[in-house]
């Protein structure tokens, strides 16, 4: 059985940037695994159309934000396992932060569960400029 997810990556007002629809073997898993999956489903469909543009929950080395995502600098397939590294490093410095069925997970290791009718949120967070 699987179960399609609807993801919305939203900014720190509530803004929505992009909605995803992932498919999951299964209903209960971790954070860490929800992201896993996440990722790579975003970076195996880049890297089917390969456009130059990257439409993702974390930045690609070598690019630059742009409206809709983030630019390669030079058109090359993205590497799932560094982009995963990027995305679990992000969370646990606080880059975004999760809401599942509108209450927001702590750890990677958290168990979720996101059957039928679940939401997920990753809300994006901006660093602030200054000092």
């Amino acid at each position: 059985m699987t179960t399609t997810l609807l993801i919305q990556d939203e900014t720190a007002t509530g803004a929505v940037l992009h909605r995803l629809a992932l498919e999951l073997a299964q209903e209960t898993l971790t954070v860490r695994e929800l992201i896993e999956q996440r990722v790579r489903q975003e970076v195996a469909a880049h890297n089917q159309r390969n456009n130059g543009v990257f439409s993702g929950l974390v930045q690609p080395t070598d690019s630059e934000r742009v409206l809709n995502g983030y630019r390669l600098k030079q058109s090359h397939r993205i590497d799932a396992e560094k982009q995963l590294y990027r995305a679990l490093e992000a969370f646990q410095q606080n880059g975004y932060f999760i809401l599942v069925n509108d209450r927001q997970v702590e750890s990677l290791d958290e168990q979720i569960w996101l059957g039928p009718g679940a939401t997920a949120a990753f809300v994006k967070l901006t660093p602030l400029v200054g000092g």
